[in-house]
């Protein structure tokens, strides 16, 4: 196992734990994190190989080194809680942030200052206060924006943010736990929510669900990743419910028609949350479940190994180049 890239989780309640040896040694972070943070939102910069931005419920972070060292970037209490954080791949300075109250903000200048966006989203929700938990920017035009909604739907943008339509058009579950987009021809957008994924190949205009309570062991979706250079080939974690006693990783590579089960080492212990992906290598992935087990796959999912330590309640995930 090589070990020249560096891993980053975002945990609740134990900010971030780093290892700058693919796995083998773990250093929690206490600064400048302030005490019992939750991490949400982890995300690489597009441009600058060691810079990771994190984000949760007590602002936004920034690492310049793969996750060894950390400083707080923009004022505290700028913004709500953070649960998804979106940097633009052609003007990195831009940084989108969805929030809990559910709301959109936008910084123009690396973090440092946040304006809130336009969107009439809803303030309640059968969870009690909805959030955002996807928030997309198109890699080929980053004016499309796009984000997911527990429980609102999903957002487009064609303006970079300035302006948003809520996309209704066959996606009858509005319980959005993730949004990601394959740059296929034509592109495809994909959504999970709690009992069903959807497809649209006309930018959210329209959806498709793809059965996936006929074709997956377990009914709840979670994370969602597109090999890094292969927009063909979707990953999937899954699970029972949220809190679910166990999950899988999944994989597709017809868009969607049939799926497999990849051949994880031991059963997780939980909903598969989330799976991180980068195209410094395609065929290395990291997928975690929600209760803290963390697993990496070398090449593209044919086979696994579980990383030693567990971690408690795990949000989020990165993975770097050293």
């Amino acid at each position: 196992m090589a070990a020249d890239y560096s891993m980053c989780l975002g945990t609740a309640g134990w900010g971030v734990w780093h290892s700058p040896d693919a796995g083998q040694s773990w250093t929690r972070h206490r600064a400048p994190f302030p005490l019992n943070s939750r991490i949400q939102a982890l995300v690489a910069h597009p441009k600058e190989a060691q810079t990771i931005f994190a984000g949760g419920d007590t602002g936004v972070f920034a690492s310049r080194d793969g996750g060894a060292r950390w400083e707080r970037v923009g004022a505290n209490g700028a913004l709500p809680t953070i649960w998804s954080l979106a940097v633009d791949p052609v003007d990195p300075d831009i940084l989108f942030a969805g929030t809990r109250p559910a709301g959109i903000y936008r910084s123009r200048d690396g973090g440092r200052q946040w304006e809130k966006l336009a969107l009439d989203l809803a303030r309640e929700c059968s969870i009690g206060t909805p959030f955002v938990t996807s928030v997309v920017v198109d890699p080929d035009d980053h004016r499309m924006v796009w984000a997911g909604v527990e429980i609102d739907g999903v957002f487009r943008s064609l303006d970079g943010g300035d302006t948003w339509t809520h996309l209704e058009g066959g996606l009858y579950d509005p319980d959005i736990h993730a949004v990601t987009i394959a740059a296929t021809s034509p592109k495809r957008l994909y959504a999970s929510t709690a009992r069903e994924m959807f497809v649209s190949d006309d930018l959210g205009d329209t959806w498709e669900p793809l059965d996936i309570s006929g074709k997956w062991p377990l009914p709840y979706a979670r994370g969602l990743a597109v090999k890094a250079d292969d927009p063909g080939v979707l990953f999937a974690g899954c699970g029972e419910t949220t809190t679910g006693e166990k999950g899988h990783v999944l994989r597709t590579t017809n868009f969607g028609e049939t799926w497999e089960t990849l051949p994880l080492p031991t059963q997780p212990n939980a909903t598969v949350w989330g799976l991180a992906t980068h195209p410094a290598d395609a065929n290395r992935i990291v997928a975690f479940s929600l209760f803290g087990e963390v697993y990496v796959t070398e090449d593209a999912g044919a086979s696994w190994r579980k990383i030693a330590r567990e971690f408690g309640e795990i949000r989020a995930a990165v993975w770097v180049p050293n």
